[in-house]
């Protein structure tokens, strides 16, 4: 099966059915992308696929091929820049072990709806858990980059 995964075109000749999420993990060693619950609850597994939001590890392999799949370390981009520098001056990650879904998810949303509200926030970023509660400092960090973005 052929998949385009963060720009470069892979290949993998696994079972189908096996969870994208392992694939990029063991098969890829993209270990940015981080297993949580294993069953898209808690959203840490988030990657892009076709530009969405995707819990990897209940999305089958299968369902990414023929897509294009970014990963935290294939974000590129305005969006994913303003993002990235939010996160990083407002010092948002403590334990950091669920930022990379958390960041997959903003940029997402940000690239759907590049001025959200705080209920557009929070509706989107309802599936990503973290255990360290910086949610705060999530949305603050969602908004400074969405106003970064306005110019």
């Amino acid at each position: 099966m052929r998949l385009q995964i963060n720009g470069k075109r892979m290949e993998y000749s696994g079972d189908p059915a096996v969870p994208l999420l392992w694939v990029l993990r063991e098969q890829f060693k993209l270990t940015g992308t981080k297993f949580g619950c294993g069953i898209a609850q808690c959203g840490a597994c988030t990657v892009h696929l076709n530009g969405r939001a995707t819990r990897a590890c209940v999305t089958p392999v299968s369902a990414a091929g023929g897509g294009r799949v970014v990963t935290i370390e294939g974000l590129s981009g305005d969006t994913a820049e303003a993002v990235q520098n939010a996160w990083r001056g407002l010092d948002v990650p403590q334990c950091g072990y669920c930022q990379s879904g958390q960041i997959m998810t903003a940029v997402a949303l940000l690239s759907q709806k590049p001025a959200p509200e705080d209920r557009d926030i929070d509706a989107a970023m309802t599936g990503n858990v973290c255990r360290c509660c910086t949610y705060p400092a999530i949305r603050k960090a969602i908004q400074q980059a969405a106003e970064s973005l306005e110019g």
